[in-house]
């Protein structure tokens, strides 16, 4: 039993292999819904302009703030962000300038707008720069855009080049949260994949932050990675409890070489098997529950009095391209290239070439590259996807309330996959509420999917696979 008298033992026992078999296919991780394989090029600048008059006429909540720092010294294999390689840290002074103007742009059509609820800096590696580069860019940020008392300003570094005055420039600017990139502690698994980082380098770095100020750490692991045994993880999963980490993500492995060319030099055959894979993450959440942590989401895990888990307690959890959140804004602003904004019913995606991007600011243009407007049809779904996917349960009739329409009608052909996924005991289909059983929570992913009617179509139609696995 765990600490808050609870056996995280009995859901891995009761998954067989037959089980993740039949549930193990591509799906998506639903940080969005429409996802972003139906973004098209109808959304464009001229488009993104209207929305932001819209939000600046009709919004008076805070914003959402994202800034992508795509920049990163060398390759990790695992890799699947957008990411430019350079050791050359002065061919990227130039994009910090371009970045400074799309805010400014952005900035002068939200003349009304212009507090926020959270700020999240990504990447690549936001700490590749120079402390004094990082800080001017924020400097300017803040200069036109304010924080509101309680705001979440997040930063998302890499132990390796992250130094104590990286930190403090951080924390003078107001700062309080920090993520870190782990993955395995297991020296082979670091080698195999390309980031060499020792336990020590982590530490030094999680008792700054905390000495000055961080209210909380997350430190990633990922599972799936080559040579990685249920053994060896579990002691990486150890040094995460005792390095004292206020939550951690457990993401999956994305093994897509189809779609970033990188991950081609990983060896295949040293990919652990579909059925470790799982163990892997059972392993996880098993130390993780025994630690103390709540489980949050999919892949998720925060100590109890943590806001994610006192979020995931009081089913206000929620979820965008950052991630779990407890701070939902209306509008999310996304600025750097590649970055995703969703403003007024519009993901807003940037442009993805440097070079492209480059141009549309110097011409004075913001620099979209494609999106999707939702219909009333996708706010419904995103919303009934998104409460199952963050708190595990559906409420039926709030539901109703608040789309007026009957539910078991309007999802009908919905109910009916779900019905599947009941009988195998992943879900409960109830009078007033829909929710995942234990053992269905680590399906999770498989239960939204049948409220996705895009999946839908393009799964009948019998289209190639895009998404990673959902095992």
């Amino acid at each position: 039993m765990n600490a808050r008298g609870r056996d995280p033992r009995p859901i891995a026992r009761k998954v067989t292999a037959e089980l993740l078999s039949r549930y193990d296919q591509p799906g998506p991780r639903y940080t969005s819904y429409p996802t972003a394989v139906e973004f098209d090029e109808s959304v464009d600048a001229a488009l993104y302009e209207r929305h932001l008059a819209e939000a600046d006429a009709h919004g008076d909540e805070p914003l959402s703030l994202y800034l992508h720092l795509p920049f990163c010294e060398e390759r990790c294999l695992f890799c699947g962000c957008h990411v430019i390689i350079t050791p050359h840290k002065e061919r990227a002074a130039p994009y910090l300038e371009l970045l400074r103007r799309e805010i400014t742009m952005v900035a002068e059509r939200l003349s009304h707008r212009r507090t926020f609820s959270q700020l999240h800096l990504g990447g690549g590696t936001p700490t590749y720069h120079a402390p004094r580069e990082l800080a001017a860019l924020l400097e300017h940020l803040l200069s036109y855009f304010e924080p509101v008392e309680g705001a979440e300003l997040a930063v998302e570094v890499d132990p390796r080049v992250t130094t104590a005055e990286h930190v403090d420039v951080l924390a003078d600017l107001g700062f309080n949260r920090l993520s870190m990139g782990v993955q395995d502690f297991t020296p082979e698994v670091q080698q195999a994949v390309g980031r060499v980082q020792s336990l020590e380098q982590t530490a030094a770095l999680v008792e700054h932050a905390r000495r000055r100020g961080f209210s909380g750490t997350n430190i990633d692991l990922i599972y799936g990675l080559p040579h990685q045994r249920p053994e060896t993880f579990e002691k990486s999963v150890d040094e995460v409890v005792r390095l004292g980490a206020d939550r951690s993500a457990v993401y999956s492995f994305a093994y897509v070489p189809w779609i970033r060319g990188h991950q081609k030099k990983l060896d295949e055959a040293t990919l652990p098997s579909r059925d470790v894979k799982f163990e892997l993450f059972a392993v996880a959440r098993e130390r993780f529950m025994e630690a103390g942590y709540e489980p949050i989401g999919m892949d998720h895990f925060a100590r109890p009095d943590d806001e994610l888990a006192v979020a995931r307690r009081e089913g206000r959890l929620r979820r965008n391209f950052q991630g779990y959140t407890v701070i939902p804004a209306s509008d999310v602003l996304g600025l750097g290239i590649s970055a995703i904004g969703d403003v007024r019913r519009a993901y807003v995606q940037n442009l993805k070439k440097l070079s492209r991007y480059q141009r549309a600011i110097e011409a004075g243009e913001l620099p979209v590259e494609r999106g999707v407007v939702r219909s009333d049809e996708d706010e419904l779904r995103r919303e009934v996807i998104h409460e199952l996917m963050c708190n595990f349960r559906i409420d039926k009739r709030a539901v109703e309330r608040r789309w007026k329409i009957t539910f078991d009608e309007h999802f009908a052909e919905d109910l009916a996959r779900l019905g599947q996924h009941a009988a195998n005991d992943l879900v409960t289909l109830g009078e007033d509420v829909i929710e995942a059983t234990p053992a269905g929570e680590l399906f999770i992913r498989n239960l939204a999917m049948c409220f996705d009617t895009y999946w839908r179509d393009k799964h009948e139609k019998g289209d190639s696979p895009i998404f990673s696995r959902t095992v």
